[in-house]
């Protein structure tokens, strides 16, 4: 039976079960044999922990009780069972801003005016036989109207480069504008052939915002119309 250097016997070979020291000549712990101490979970192959000093043959003490909040019992959900909401969850839309919608779409009359005025292009452009409204809901602040363009990094929210394609709008025509209280305006970028409203001859002025309102149409080209609406 080894003996440490106070003179305890011990029956443990690393450490005295006695006092705790170190036996001399003690084999290195096999690693497959070690055991977390239950103290501070440092891992121990002898009777004592070489970290904190805790006595494994000790009995061990009743755990305590863990402090913090009380566990969340989680219930299971029929999906099938709809759930009403109540008075206070159900959002209000009093004071919301409008949903815009553009709708866009071929207009025999502004090409009408548009020929019979003689105005730029007006020679080159011709009516499509065919060309489906398109409505764009206006999500966002600023909505360019014009054609993309992958060489110019112009892409327009409002894109009218698709086929059948109105020759006469601008690659950059016109800009629709949020304000801060929700209403619209447009702007023409300096376009070519220029923007008019709601069936005037006259085309805004450049660079100038002017505003909308519900069931304005936006003349561009020779024969797009876009008319402005709130959704859906």
């Amino acid at each position: 039976m080894p003996v440490c250097a106070d003179g305890h016997l011990s029956q443990s070979i690393d450490y005295c079960d006695v006092c705790g020291s170190a036996l001399d000549g003690a084999p290195v712990p096999d690693p497959a044999g070690l055991r977390l101490c239950p103290s501070c979970a440092t891992p121990t192959s002898g009777r004592f922990c070489e970290v904190c000093g805790h006595d494994s043959a000790l009995p061990a003490a009743p755990s305590a009780a863990r402090s913090g909040p009380a566990p969340v019992e989680h219930r299971r959900v029929d999906p099938t069972v709809l759930r009403t909401p109540g008075p206070d969850e159900v959002p209000s839309t009093d004071g919301a801003a409008p949903v815009w919608v553009a709708r866009v779409f071929a207009d025999r009359d502004f090409y009408v005016r548009v020929q019979a005025r003689k105005g730029p292009d007006a020679e080159r452009v011709g009516f499509p036989d065919f060309y489906p409204e398109r409505r764009i809901m206006l999500h966002g602040n600023q909505f360019l109207i014009g054609k993309r363009s992958a060489s110019q990094g112009i892409v327009p929210e409002i894109d009218l480069g698709i086929a059948p394609v109105d020759i006469g709008v601008s690659r950059a025509h016109a800009m629709i504008q949020v304000d801060p209280g929700g209403g619209l305006t447009i702007t023409d970028l300096g376009s070519t052939n220029g923007t008019s409203l709601d069936g005037a001859d006259a085309s805004i002025a450049p660079q100038v915002a002017v505003a909308l309102r519900d069931g304005s149409r936006i003349h561009v080209g020779g024969w797009t119309t876009i008319a402005i609406g709130t959704g859906p």
